[in-house]
């Protein structure tokens, strides 16, 4: 299996009305079917142009790497790959929609599913208001998102509410065990912030009886923190489909020198774009919304479980 973004829809049009097939060497122009980014066929040369639900798009230029097993650096996504949270994090987008409506009765609809997992909570949150709350303010979204999160993360944290919301994946432990036998360093990869993305890695952990995940993987990064004085970012603007946190923690994290023996792990059309703008390739789970928003083009190996992985990342073995 190859991945190949000329197997996506073709289109005349990109960027906004920028690019157009045909003209200033543009060749082709391709989109997965959630239309959230655009490749830029220029024969020689690529790119990818990824849209934005805040308005600042980004360009990127964009380069096939060739797996060459067995890998050195496996990077794993947290959300539906390691933890299985993504309902509960859906469910978590809608209550935020029903308190911003005031209405009680308010649900997504399952088109909606591509829009409101895998991305930024920016975007997710953007896409409700543009659809179903239009002159509602982003702010006052992220607040009662937040608000909302932290009293459910609490009630987990207690023993009380959703208990089962982080669920470890299937063969979670025998898979990271035989990752770590082969002598590979291995990576945790989230957007999510710090107070949400813990606490589900060590109930996933908890759970397995492995300790500590802090000390079980090599390096671990997610998205930080910028308010009352606390330093880093809000992991908005910066969050997967966008490249810099698989690279940052490959590059310069685990010292990753050379792409074509990285290989990541993701269920989710956002984490695809991410690791191949970073230069990986990936291993793209069926469970997640890869085929519905269209990205599976992309992926060099797709699987069904953790184990069934193992295969591509130990001798390049492919699986459609």
């Amino acid at each position: 299996m190859k991945s190949d973004f000329r197997k996506l829809i073709e289109v005349s049009t990109g960027g906004d009305g920028f690019f157009h097939t045909g003209e200033n060497g543009v060749k082709g122009i391709y989109v997965p079917k959630d239309k959230k980014t655009e490749f830029i066929d220029c024969g020689d040369r690529s790119f990818c142009y990824v849209k934005s639900e805040l308005g600042l798009p980004a360009i990127y230029p964009y380069e096939e790497t060739q797996f060459e097993p067995k890998a050195e650096v496996l990077l794993m996504d947290l959300d539906g790959t390691t933890v299985t949270s993504e309902e509960f994090w859906i469910y978590i987008i809608q209550q935020t929609v029903v308190n911003l409506l005031g209405d009680s009765k308010f649900t997504l609809e399952n088109a909606d599913i591509p829009f409101v997992s895998g991305h930024s909570t920016a975007d997710h949150l953007m896409y409700c208001i543009n659809k179903y709350a239009q002159g509602k303010d982003l702010n006052e979204a992220m607040e009662i998102y937040h608000r909302i999160t932290k009293f459910e993360m609490n009630e987990i944290m207690e023993g009380r509410g959703n208990v089962d919301a982080f669920t470890p994946a299937p063969h979670l432990k025998e898979f990271l065990t035989e990752v770590k036998r082969n002598g590979i360093k291995i990576g945790l990869v989230t957007s999510g912030l710090d107070y949400k993305a813990m606490p589900e890695n060590v109930s996933a952990f908890r759970k397995l009886d492995m300790g500590d995940p802090a000390k079980f993987y090599d390096g671990i990064i997610n998205a930080g923190y910028q308010k009352a004085g606390r330093v880093g970012t809000l992991g908005e603007v910066c969050a997967k489909p966008h490249p810099w946190l698989y690279f940052e923690l490959a590059k310069i994290g685990l010292g990753a020198s050379r792409p074509e023996k990285v290989v990541g792990i993701e269920d989710s059309s956002a984490g695809v774009l991410s690791l191949k703008l970073a230069g990986y390739n990936v291993i793209g789970l069926t469970t997640g919304n890869i085929d519905q928003s269209g990205v599976a083009p992309l992926c060099s190996s797709r699987a069904t479980d953790l184990m069934d992985s193992l295969p591509y990342i130990l001798k390049g073995e492919s699986r459609d």
